[in-house]
């Protein structure tokens, strides 16, 4: 995510998927406090309570994939146009075309061994036999 005073990254694919499951609620509280007081850092921000609402589950969403409050403050309030006619149209915006993909999966893979018996290789856990060395 951009540094303070460096300009917006490029836009995101809109296609991304967004998630589906409710976000956590600590996430959701966060979200919440966030957008409630964007308009401490950019006072053309204010936004209505049914605005906040609509717009916690995705600021959420970038909670959950690892973004920083100060990360996120600073995408939504770097550069704002003049005037401001619709903020919260604005922020929608913004919070879908910068998301931050999702965490990729990490995955495991067991490390080579080499069977005791024929010192062939496999993986696996723990050394010991290959395969073909235990069924036979």
């Amino acid at each position: 995510m951009p540094s303070p005073g460096a300009s917006l990254p490029r836009p995101r694919n809109p296609r991304d998927p967004h998630p589906h499951d409710e976000p956590h609620p600590k996430f959701t509280q966060a979200a919440a406090a966030l957008l409630s007081g964007l308009h401490h850092h950019a006072p053309h921000l204010i936004l209505t309570e049914k605005e906040i609402t609509l717009l916690t589950p995705i600021t959420a969403t970038w909670f959950e994939r690892g973004a920083t409050p100060t990360t996120l403050r600073h995408t939504l309030t770097n550069d704002l146009p003049q005037p401001l006619k619709h903020p919260a149209k604005l922020l929608r915006h913004r919070l879908n075309a910068y998301l931050p993909t999702p965490p990729t999966p990490v995955t495991l893979v067991d490390p080579l061994q080499n069977c005791d018996n024929c010192d062939r290789a496999f993986r696996a856990p723990t050394p010991g036999h290959c395969a073909e060395c235990r069924w036979s």
